[in-house]
């Protein structure tokens, strides 16, 4: 399978913790689905102090995976909120 697109699209999206409602990342996101997985390269601001776990409620929202080659995040369902 090809690698994803480098650039990637240039609208962003705030990512938070459905739990606490604290903002985990500013994530660069193509098309209008839910949110199954983040590519590493395509995060723009990350506020999170440990990989994969909210800063406030210490909560595992993600697992580090690999995509297609290329290192990512594959969310886990329900554990984080988009807007």
């Amino acid at each position: 399978m090809a690698k994803p697109n480098k650039k990637g699209p240039s609208k962003t999206v705030d990512i938070f913790c459905s739990q606490c409602k604290t903002q985990l990342f500013k994530y660069r996101k193509g098309g209008k689905g839910a949110l199954v997985k983040c590519f590493i390269e395509r995060i723009s601001q990350d506020f999170t102090k440990q990989p994969c776990t909210c800063p406030h409620c210490e909560r595992i929202f993600a697992r580090e995976t690999m995509i297609r080659g290329t290192p990512a995040l594959k969310i886990i369902g329900g554990k984080v909120v988009h807007k």
